[in-house]
């Protein structure tokens, strides 16, 4: 594993006082990332996991559905993870939703979204209380072990409806870690997420729901805001939504019905 951490001297300023001291830094490195040997990406990231970074990229972004698709991944140099696969994939001509929803409208990111996802997360039964939901950013930060020594990460969760911590994964980007946390499922063939609740440290943005909505997980809850068009893909997807997770309070913004004792259904 890569080291997630450096020391460095920094000039601490108290009031009037000034002292020197050693800081400790998340450490932050571009991966590349190759599919049969052809560059497809390159992202800053937090190392340790990059396989599983790695795998996490090409199920979000609909290059692969599952391990069935993969022959091989390997750590081929410094800051380069290579993917093979056991079919040819015209990886040139894909387009990566990450990329691919800027400049256009939000309805066709969507439908690109929704078409390209292997799973309807519409159908899953799973039910929340407000009480595990609510206790969900909690248990996730006293999970968070490079956080705790540099207040620098993002975190993604992965949580079963009791509450239980599933997995956990921390990077400098918000996305890398939910594509680590996926990636390990696609290690352990846990693929769909059905069932599962995903809790991020941040805010929920279209791209978070869209990685959800690709691993098949129908419950997202994040401690920060939603955008508009997060919203909107949960919405139209039958996933659950939650924002402003904090305390003993929340906003549900698209599929309420999954909440115990809500008697408001989502308009999915």
């Amino acid at each position: 594993m890569g080291r997630m951490t450096q020391r460095r001297q920094v000039v601490r300023v108290a009031g009037a006082t000034q002292s020197q001291r050693a800081d400790t830094l998340a450490v932050e490195e571009p991966l590349e990332i190759r599919v049969n040997g052809q560059p497809v990406s390159v992202t800053m990231r937090t190392p340790g996991y990059d396989i599983e970074l790695a795998l996490g990229f090409l199920v979000t972004e609909g290059v692969v559905r599952d391990l069935d698709a993969v022959s091989g991944a390997t750590n081929c140099a410094d800051n380069v993870v290579d993917v093979s696969l056991r079919a040819e994939v015209d990886v040139a001509a894909r387009n990566f939703y990450t990329s691919s929803s800027c400049g256009l409208c939000g309805k066709a990111s969507i439908d690109a979204v929704c078409t390209a996802s292997s799973y309807d997360v519409s159908t899953d039964p799973v039910v929340v209380t407000a009480p595990v939901l609510t206790a969900l950013p909690e248990r996730l930060r006293a999970e968070q072990r490079v956080f705790d020594r540099t207040g620098g990460l993002h975190a993604a969760g992965l949580f079963r409806p009791n509450g239980d911590l599933v997995c956990l994964r921390e990077d400098v980007g918000r996305h890398n870690a939910v594509d680590k946390l996926v990636g390990w499922a696609v290690q352990q063939r846990a693929l769909p997420l059905c069932g599962h609740m995903l809790q991020v440290s941040g805010r929920a943005s279209f791209e978070l729901v869209q990685k959800a909505l690709m691993a098949g997980v129908p419950v997202l809850s994040a401690v920060s805001a939603p955008s508009s068009l997060a919203v909107q893909l949960a919405d139209e997807a039958g996933m659950t939504l939650a924002g402003f997770v904090r305390g003993e309070s929340f906003n549900v913004y698209a599929g309420g019905h999954r909440l115990a004792g809500d008697r408001h259904q989502s308009s999915c």
